[in-house]
């Protein structure tokens, strides 16, 4: 199988394929578009922020190639929030894959950003099977996508919001998945062998 992880100005792939080659799959990571549209499962990952992310996507015709994707495409922290429509960090449009914003926490009293370990809920889809309500995963991140009918999985955090997003070939999760232990690696799995 071939998987494709995008390489954009965006941390954090390292980990993510260390996470796969744990399952036995040694991913590319790449920006080229051929490599990308004829892989069997595209990773898009990254650690961020969303403006800066978003030009370089632009400036390499990335950001039309991800919205045109036809295979399991699975987007992972400032990925999950690039697939959204907008974005308030820096006022940034986004690929509008996911029909929902993309907020800045506001509180007074809980810390931002969200970092450590936190439970999913209400989970739908076989990206989570043999997952259970209330496991947990890992977080970092101060922006989150708001609850809409793409959601998939719910995360409280100063207030409810979607920890996970689904649209047709389109899953993407706030937390990282390749940081959460054997939960994250079993999502992982899944998207590699449910879609």
């Amino acid at each position: 199988m071939k998987v494709a992880i995008i390489k954009y100005n965006a941390g954090n792939v390292q980990s993510v394929r260390y996470a796969l080659q744990r399952i036995g799959i040694d991913p590319i990571l790449t920006d080229n578009p051929e490599e990308i549209t004829s892989a069997d499962k595209v990773i898009f990952p990254g650690v961020g922020e969303a403006k800066s992310a978003m030009d370089y996507l632009k400036e390499r015709k990335l950001d039309q190639l991800i919205k045109d994707l036809k295979q399991p495409t699975l987007g992972v922290c400032l990925g999950l929030q690039l697939m959204c429509n907008h974005s308030e960090e820096r006022d940034t449009d986004c690929l509008g894959i996911f029909d929902t914003n993309v907020k800045k926490f506001q509180s007074e009293i809980l810390k931002v950003p969200h970092m450590g370990w936190n439970n999913i809920h209400n989970l739908k889809t076989d990206l989570y099977k043999g997952i259970h309500e209330n496991d947990y995963v890992y977080y970092v991140h101060s922006y989150f996508a708001e609850l809409c009918e793409n959601t998939i999985a719910v995360t409280d955090y100063v207030n409810p919001y979607s920890a996970s997003l689904h649209k047709d070939n389109f899953f993407a999760a706030q937390f990282h998945p390749e940081k959460s232990g054997d939960v994250g690696q079993k999502i992982i799995q899944n998207f590699i062998t449910n879609f």
